[in-house]
């Protein structure tokens, strides 16, 4: 059974009253692989109900626990990280098949990955998430062992610590500086840049505390220690970035250099309180990351051609918009390397440094101390630059200055948190500037998102159905042609299909035409329009040429263009 089918089936199924069941139906259509936990996160459906529907819809046997006791599969044969990813657990090998319990039964991708690798016919059984990765951790020691070895040492201190706010911190000292509790830490950071992690959550819910990685922009799951561990695991951290390790009721900002892999590494700590304790994010900046120009982001020649001379100028305004993670900081700082030399000073003021840039002066606002974007920016413009960079114009005041400073003969480069170019002009009008400074001072605007990339270890053509080709093109108008492929998951990407990231991108320019759009307060939506009849590619579209040169795929491009 097809998954579009499975998902009327499912409908069906549940049994809801004819309103309910019609908007069910459409959201069934729309989301694909995602809609039976869509269902489950409503409360719909519960995961035993969801495996009970792949046997009765589908004809797919339940998995049972007990079927998964001792690892009559070779350890050797499938990748860890692929099952954790595909939420597979291998149950059994018989003679020339392989039985595999998944959490989605109708991930025809997965099954055939599984084949191809193992050479064998994959029989498949339905199992809840839970299931699974309790299996996988059971069955799979080597994925484990060394955590489960450290969780094993740590001391009964460890174990007796209160994870309320009447710790003494004599004793919180003492346990996190504990061998064990030092050297699980340092595992869940190692095995955080093994994976090409960006950043490490360490969440506290009631009964557990879950790790969590992001790679390539989305949230994984990772190896997680036992909920008695928790305050052990924070002061530890706490104790490494100099924050107050008496301190739990309120956030506190740090950050540590340390030395992995034979490199430095720099870790910013962010922990705020909740309800079931401390939330820890540790932000990783791996100096071998910083860009060293625009080449690589994953620019069109047309719109780098553009954009250079944008950012060469002698004077004016650009910026880059797009929400949080959209890549913004990481093409300022691209843009920083290839302007910059001995004949202009350049300084930049940001929230937080993330790429430290030899020759180039930097500034970490401090708005504890009065250090805010506003206050300076009007200094640095005191101290003769030809290049200011202002991590983020948040307010009406920075974006006067900013503007002002622009007007006077610097380039400045900024950038705004919307969801496309045209988007950018409103939003500044909105903060309160006149819109009289804007055509004089704005240069050009461009907005971005990142998609993942597909994996090259693993990566095959892509079959596309009629069906699947005419649902994009009624829904987006593009027509899925060209160079499709799609990543079938490997221990090289995780499972994923996917492997590092790149940019797409739409430029606006302020020509004429938008500067007497902007003069008379035209709407984001008049300014689109003019720039797009004058050339500008929109956002989506330069991710479907990436779709059509067997970059990416329709869904990364879908899931990170949907609020634009």
């Amino acid at each position: 059974m097809n998954r579009r089918t499975f998902n009327e089936s499912l409908v069906e199924w549940t049994g809801l009253p004819g309103p309910e069941r019609e908007a069910l139906l459409s959201l069934a259509l729309s989301e694909g692989a995602k809609f039976p936990q869509t269902l489950i996160a409503r409360g719909i459906l519960s995961p035993e109900s969801l495996r009970r529907a792949y046997a009765e819809v589908c004809g797919i046997p339940g998995f049972r626990q007990d079927a998964a006791t001792g690892n009559a599969v070779p350890p050797d044969l499938l990748p860890l990280a692929f099952l954790r990813a595909r939420s597979l657990f291998p149950v059994s090998v018989g003679d020339g098949t392989l039985t595999v319990a998944m959490a989605d039964p109708l991930d025809i991708d997965a099954r055939e990955a599984v084949a191809k690798v193992t050479g064998r016919k994959v029989v498949v059984l339905a199992g809840t998430e839970d299931e699974i990765r309790e299996a996988i951790e059971r069955g799979y020691g080597e994925g484990s062992s060394s955590m489960e070895r450290l969780v094993e040492q740590v001391s009964e201190e460890g174990e007796d610590l209160p994870t309320g706010g009447e710790e003494r911190v004599e004793q919180l000292i003492g346990v996190a500086s504990e061998a064990p509790i030092i050297r699980l830490v340092n595992l869940l950071v190692a095995r955080a840049i093994e994976r090409g992690a960006s950043d490490i959550h360490i969440e506290p819910f009631e009964k557990s505390l879950q790790v969590r990685y992001r790679v390539d922009g989305v949230l994984i799951d990772a190896e997680s220690p036992p909920k008695r561990l928790q305050t052990a695991i924070v002061s530890r951290i706490k104790i490494m970035s100099r924050l107050n390790i008496a301190e739990n009721r309120l956030p506190q900002d740090g950050r540590v250099k340390l030395r992995i892999g034979g490199k430095e590494i720099d870790f910013r700590i962010a922990t705020i309180p909740t309800l079931h304790g401390e939330s820890v994010v540790i932000r990783i900046l791996d100096p071998s990351s910083v860009p060293q120009g625009l080449a690589g982001l994953g620019f069109s020649r047309e719109i780098l051609s553009r954009f250079r001379p944008m950012i060469g100028a002698p004077y004016g305004m650009v910026l880059v918009t797009g929400p949080t993670g959209s890549g913004k900081t990481t093409t300022l700082s691209a843009a920083l390397q290839e302007i910059k030399g001995v004949d202009k000073k350049v300084i930049t003021i940001e929230d937080p440094v993330e790429y430290q840039i030899p020759g180039i002066v930097q500034i970490q606002v401090k708005p504890q101390i009065g250090l805010t974007f506003a206050s300076g920016l009007r200094s640095i413009v005191r101290q003769d630059p030809d290049v200011i960079l202002v991590g983020e114009i948040r307010d009406r005041e920075t974006a006067e200055i900013a503007i002002h400073s622009a007007l006077t003969g610097h380039v400045v480069l900024s950038t705004l948190h919307t969801n496309d170019a045209a988007g950018a002009v409103t939003r500044l009008l909105e903060m309160g500037v006149e819109e009289y400074l804007l055509p004089s001072s704005l240069v050009g605007v461009l907005a971005q998102r990142l998609v993942r990339t597909l994996c090259g270890d693993c990566a095959v053509p892509r079959e596309i159905s009629p069906a699947f080709r005419e649902e994009v093109a009624r829904e987006t108008g593009f027509v899925p042609e060209g160079n499709l492929r799609i990543g079938k998951g490997c221990a090289a990407c995780g499972g994923t299909g996917y492997r590092g990231r790149t940019g797409i991108f739409e430029l606006l320019a302020v020509t004429e035409a938008v500067k007497d759009l902007v003069l008379s307060r035209a709407d984001a939506n008049a300014i689109r329009s003019r720039a797009v009849a004058e050339g500008m590619l929109p956002l989506r579209e330069d991710g479907w040429d990436k779709v059509r040169r067997g970059e990416t795929t329709v869904e990364e491009v879908l899931r990170v263009t949907r609020a634009g």
